[in-house]
């Protein structure tokens, strides 16, 4: 996966849990794009989250499907979680994949992750600022469902 640099500074975020984005926060109609987007993955579906506030959306793996490695979760079969308060979300990504986007300002490890309580690549993704930043971070957060689905179908790498 090759990812652009992102435009601009990084959001501020809170150093802990509850992890916000601060600013520059994803119009409600760019995050719902992205949103129904996911949703329409095969082998993908809604739930209530594990590991968010009421009203977070949760991307699952159905559960009749063999799972991915155990870091490919944030838990159970829960591959992210959509934040409409501040337009973020919490994603397993696969590891090479989670440092890119780090790298490329597109995400920043969860705190908890950074204090050694869970894997590195458990990240925030700044949410989408326009249509273009929809269209990168569908391919992050397809990445996270092809890592899940890993085991599932031998044919799909991350």
């Amino acid at each position: 996966m090759r990812l652009p640099e992102r435009v601009g500074p990084k959001p501020r975020t809170t150093p802990w849990a509850p992890h916000l984005q601060k600013d520059q926060n994803a119009p409600k109609a760019m995050l719902d794009a992205l949103a129904e987007r996911v949703f329409a993955l095969p082998d993908v579906e809604e739930r209530p989250t594990m590991f968010s506030a009421d009203g977070a959306r949760a991307i699952w793996l159905k559960d009749e499907l063999p799972a991915g490695p155990p870091d490919a979760f944030l838990g159970a079969r829960e591959i992210g979680h959509f934040h409409p308060w501040d337009g973020s979300m919490h994603v397993a990504l696969p590891p090479a994949v989670a440092e890119q986007a780090v790298a490329k300002g597109w995400a920043e490890i969860h705190p908890v992750a950074l204090a050694g309580l869970t894997s590195r690549n458990k990240v925030m993704v700044y949410g989408p600022r326009d249509h273009r930043e929809i269209d990168i971070i569908f391919t992050l957060l397809e990445a996270a469902y092809r890592y899940a689905r890993s085991h599932a179908d031998p044919s799909i790498h991350p």
